[in-house]
């Protein structure tokens, strides 16, 4: 057979791994390319990503119920999940009716209370030589605004024979009554639209989740899918355990507030206590939140009122920061207070809102993705 000269092999080795240095290369920019479009196509869905994690969240929280009740009741997926659904609903509807009023009137009390309050404060802030200008700018911006409308058009806002307004001042009265009604009918409709998204897509993917997990396992590649599955599960568990002791502490803090507020006699004690457990979903500062608007209410009270709810809201932070939290937490994650500050405040000033309110759990999932596939996987060093 023919023997192919020594000096020809040098050459054809050098073209191959020429192609194969041009080909990883071709390739590396075609990964850099679509992880550049994949992370602008992140930030601007940023809200849709972020309402599909809470759909998640939910679904964790309805599995997490159907799983413990697999305890007690021997029956399949399915029928736990509608037996949980159903038992939800009936709760929902059953504090609608029955503290649907209470709840309602206590706020609308309440919302006078702060408006009065938020003024005292201001003129007091006033007296003193601070400038408080800024809190007016809405009212600013609106007078601007009339004043500008009605220096265009002077005949639309002067008053027929008899001191009746113009035909124009009233349709102008009423599309701006109009105009206002529309705004708060789309926010309404908007949030009502974000919680069905959130239930309904709850409800799939806690209906099937090993459909689900198995489908985003499809993308990982063979050799690396056993792995995957693990920390997908540890994510899944970690969330669970956060949820459920998340809503111990909320439930716990509602009901200490509630009473206390109740006991040295705040008006809207009930409503205080509901939004103190709901903003207690938002670590740091939903509490700063929560306080202020208790002062607030408190200072209809007078004094002995304002120390009385400071105190009684000072105690239950201090329950829930050195008692509650710990305890109910210590199975889910263990992050320290400055780290988690720094990522609300950063998740807030890049997605808003929804980031700050879902930093937490966004910060849970981060962490056992760095514990496994960073800490482990390649330092080789025991998380802990």
């Amino acid at each position: 057979m023919p023997v192919i000269p020594s000096q020809d092999i040098a050459p054809q080795g050098a073209a191959r791994l020429g192609g194969a240095s041009a080909r990883s290369l071709v390739l590396a920019g075609i990964g850099v390319v679509s992880f550049t479009a994949l992370l602008l196509l992140a930030w601007h869905s940023a809200d849709t990503l972020l309402l599909i994690f809470a759909g998640i969240l939910c679904a964790v929280f309805l599995d997490g119920l159907t799983h413990y009740l697999g305890r007690i009741v021997p029956l399949g997926h399915g029928a736990r999940l509608a037996i949980v659904s159903v038992l939800l609903a009936l709760l929902v509807l059953g504090m609608v009716g029955l503290g649907g009023a209470t709840v309602a009137g206590q706020a609308q009390r309440l919302g006078q209370t702060l408006q009065q309050q938020s003024g005292t404060v201001k003129s007091w802030l006033d007296a003193r030589g601070i400038d408080t200008r800024f809190l007016d700018f809405g009212k600013l911006k609106d007078a601007a605004a009339q004043g500008a409308g009605d220096a265009q058009d002077g005949r639309r806002t002067t008053p027929t024979a008899g001191g009746l307004p113009s035909p124009g001042t009233l349709l102008s009265g009423a599309g701006s009554v109009l105009g206002q009604a529309s705004t708060v009918a789309l926010a309404v409709f908007g949030a009502i639209g974000n919680v069905f998204i959130v239930v309904v897509l709850g409800l799939f993917v806690a209906a099937d989740p090993r459909t689900y997990r198995d489908g985003l396992l499809r993308f990982v590649p063979s050799r690396h899918r056993t792995h995957a599955a693990s920390v997908a599960d540890d994510i899944g568990i970690t969330l669970r355990h956060w949820l459920f002791g998340q809503l111990v502490v909320m439930a716990a803090i509602f009901v200490c507030v509630w009473l206390g507020l109740t006991l040295v006699g705040i008006d809207g004690a009930l409503v205080l206590g509901l939004q103190a457990g709901l903003l207690c979903f938002i670590p740091t500062i939903g509490a700063l939140v929560a306080g202020i608007i208790i002062v607030l209410a408190s200072l209809a009270s007078g004094l002995k009122g304002v120390i009385a709810g400071l105190c009684v809201y000072l105690l239950v932070q201090t329950l829930e920061s050195y008692v509650l939290t710990p305890f109910v937490q210590k199975r889910a994650l263990d992050i320290p207070p400055a780290t988690l500050f720094a990522g609300q405040i950063l998740l807030g000033v890049l997605f808003g809102l929804w980031g700050v309110a879902l930093a937490l759990p966004l910060m849970a999932v981060a962490k056992v993705l760095l514990d496994r596939l960073y800490i482990e996987d390649t330092l080789g060093e025991d998380a802990g």
